[in-house]
């Protein structure tokens, strides 16, 4: 899917600060944030809460539901969709008011920083996910493609929703599950308005280095070293035990 259009982007942030009473001061332990947004020409826009920088819930504004990030936070809490849905249509006309008053000025490109990484330590042959992270970028509008030897793959792909940044930029994660092997290689195409080309990042499977032989010579002369050093300290420890454990002490004069 191709990107087109310049966006106006409207947003609202409220946070929570959760933290003991320990003095006058606000010493925030935990953040829980209610972010949304707003966008046009192209009418989009999301409605969710973090905590800490992790998704809670989000609202799918389509669906007009609540989405929990985790089933089991569904058990223990509640959220009315009709109520996201209400303040976005708020940020919508507060968004037209803006886009009047500042003669339709666009929304500033910020581009992403993009990484990609496995969640866990790699071994051939064992199930594992692909982390495409993209980080610092604005709008909130991104296009992300996985590819394996060059081919895009769409199976048991799945991804955040844009999370916020306390710089006002965005984040958003995408994961892909893979079975390591020496013969595939993958990337993930990320395009965005803050880009003049698709960015792509690059993964494969990289088998650990043997340690040099030089090393291993240099840190068996070092444990030898520290041994040496064990051995002569204890024996100068022994020798002046046994000397202090000879010594007679002569009687004073009547």
């Amino acid at each position: 899917m191709a990107l087109s259009g310049v966006p106006v982007v409207g947003f609202f942030i409220a946070a929570i600060l959760t933290s003991l009473p320990e003095s006058r001061a606000i010493k925030e332990d935990h953040v829980i944030i209610q972010a949304e947004f707003y966008m046009s020409p192209d009418p989009s826009g999301e409605f969710m809460f973090d905590f800490d920088g992790d998704e809670i819930f989000h609202v799918n504004l389509e669906k007009k539901e609540t989405v929990w990030r985790l089933k089991e936070f569904g058990q223990f809490a509640s959220f009315e969709a009709q109520g996201a849905l209400a303040n976005i249509a708020v940020d919508k006309a507060n968004l037209e008011i803006m886009i009047k008053r500042s003669n339709h000025t666009p929304n500033t490109n910020a581009p992403p920083e993009v990484t990609v990484l496995p969640y866990s330590p790699v071994e051939l042959g064992e199930p594992n996910v692909l982390i495409c992270f993209v980080d610092k970028f604005s709008p909130p509008v991104i296009n992300v493609t996985w590819l394996q030897n060059g081919k895009p793959v769409t199976t048991g792909v799945s991804e955040t929703v844009f999370l916020p940044r306390k710089d006002n930029l965005f984040r958003k994660f995408h994961y892909l599950p893979f079975l390591p092997s020496t013969e595939d290689v993958y990337d993930c195409k990320v395009e965005h308005w803050g880009l003049d080309e698709p960015l792509l990042k690059h993964w494969e499977f990289e088998a650990p280095t043997p340690l040099p032989e030089t090393t291993e010579n240099v840190v068996c002369a070092l444990g030898l070293v520290v041994g040496l050093v064990g051995i002569i300290s204890g024996t100068i420890f022994i020798i002046k035990g046994m000397r202090k454990g000879n010594t007679v002490e002569r009687p004073g004069p009547l």
